[in-house]
């Protein structure tokens, strides 16, 4: 691509590098000059433009972004999500309905490394996104770029985008008690994170801080998942919470995070339901660890040891007031 100042007489065909104000118009910046144009702009006292000039094989910039959004979603019905008209060498990505986002890092770094003026920007992995939320974005920073560079970009690009929607309907949230009832603003909590994905929350259950209590109550359970919030925090592997799962009849998978607040949240499954024992953390409205771990699983994502122990970079989360032991005192 050829960029810089021509004679207006010779503009015809360039693509305008920047917005010209005109008597009673203004042409935008990325118009590509008719003769009439040129005409209007040498008519308004104009010697030169800036504009630029496409190479035998350069790819226009709506053209390529548009190129490089379908290899990323080659199937967006499939995917969950819906590609957006070009427009100044952009192409975005919105979500068609509630979940997380999956992402393959790997190949969206591959596409970057490809060109500098070929981009793709994207959510974190697994963010929650609701109907209509943009997921990425295409764009190209040039009027053009060469049809090798596109090429070997949708290449790399493969599939890399997908909307996990909520597979999980409905939640039952069992509170244990230590003392005087807590009142219901742990469950507000539960019942907003719940909501914004579209799942229904059971009736309330309290229960002894006890294992056999619990217990009862998690073989009870009759809804898709099993969150448990105890009044006093899960502080080892066989407190209460987690013991009162395996004497259900579940299994724990994994006690502990790597993310702040969150670090005392446990998961496992009673037979094919996941079962989340939450911080109590989870009683504030903030994000904390739980709400990463939550949202995938109500999606039908697979939470592994593995992904909760590479969740540290990024898990200093920011810390709600009322948290009872602050970082730093």
């Amino acid at each position: 691509m050829k960029f810089g100042p021509v004679p207006v007489t010779e503009a015809e065909g360039g693509v305008l590098a920047h917005a010209v104000s005109l008597p009673g118009t203004r042409f935008r910046k990325g118009r590509v000059l008719s003769a009439e144009d040129a005409a209007r702009l040498g008519a308004a006292g104009m010697q030169e433009v800036i504009v630029a000039r496409l190479d035998p094989g350069d790819v226009g910039e709506d053209v390529a972004a548009d190129r490089l959004a379908r290899a990323l979603v080659p199937a967006p019905a499939t995917a969950g999500l819906r590609i957006g008209a070009a427009s100044t060498g952009r192409v975005n990505l919105h979500a068609s309905g509630v979940g997380v986002v999956g992402i393959d890092a790997a190949r969206i770094d591959a596409v970057n490394a490809v060109h500098p003026m070929i981009t793709v920007a994207t959510l974190p992995r697994w963010h929650r996104v609701a109907t209509r939320n943009m997921v990425a974005t295409v764009k190209i920073i040039s009027y053009a770029v060469p049809e090798g560079a596109l090429a070997r970009a949708c290449a790399a690009a493969g599939d890399a985008l997908r909307l996990h929607p909520v597979q999980h309907r409905s939640a039952t949230l069992i509170e244990t008690l230590v003392g005087e009832d807590p009142g219901d603003k742990g469950r507000r909590s539960i019942r907003m994170r719940l909501d914004r994905m579209g799942v229904t929350l059971g009736p309330r259950r309290l229960v002894a801080h006890r294992t056999d209590a619990l217990a009862e109550a998690v073989a009870a359970a009759g809804d898709e998942v099993i969150l448990i919030l105890t009044g006093s925090a899960t502080s080892d592997l066989h407190d209460v919470a987690p013991e009162a799962l395996r004497r259900a009849g579940g299994e724990v998978v994994h006690f502990g995070m790597p993310v702040d607040p969150g670090n005392l949240l446990f998961f496992g499954r009673l037979g094919d339901r996941p079962v989340i024992g939450l911080p109590g953390c989870a009683r504030s409205p903030a994000l904390n660890g739980a709400d990463w771990v939550l949202e995938r699983i109500l999606c039908g994502v697979g939470v592994t040891p593995a992904d909760i122990m590479s969740m540290g970079v990024g898990g200093l989360l920011k810390e709600p007031p009322s948290r009872p032991r602050p970082r730093e005192a």
